[in-house]
């Protein structure tokens, strides 16, 4: 493999990593949006921690699990 094949797969890893950076961030964005939104005017903790739950469920499947298996993927 030469050099510049080598540094096209460090960019496209590097592309990835921040497709899935960006991915993270909007779901935690929209967490605390609907948060905030339940927050209005009222005084429920139990429905405010299942939106915190469900935000960081679809985190770890949707955004960590792929992460995680590209980086393997990659490291092999």
């Amino acid at each position: 493999m030469d050099q510049t094949q080598t540094q096209n797969q460090m960019k496209n890893r590097n592309n990835i990593l921040g497709a899935y950076i960006l991915g993270s961030a909007i779901v935690w964005g929209a967490t605390l949006i609907g948060i905030a939104l339940k927050l209005r005017n009222t005084d429920c903790y139990e429905q405010i921690s299942l939106i915190l739950i469900g935000g960081a469920a679809i985190h770890l499947i949707f955004i960590w699990g792929p992460l995680a298996a590209q980086l393997k993927k990659h490291s092999k």
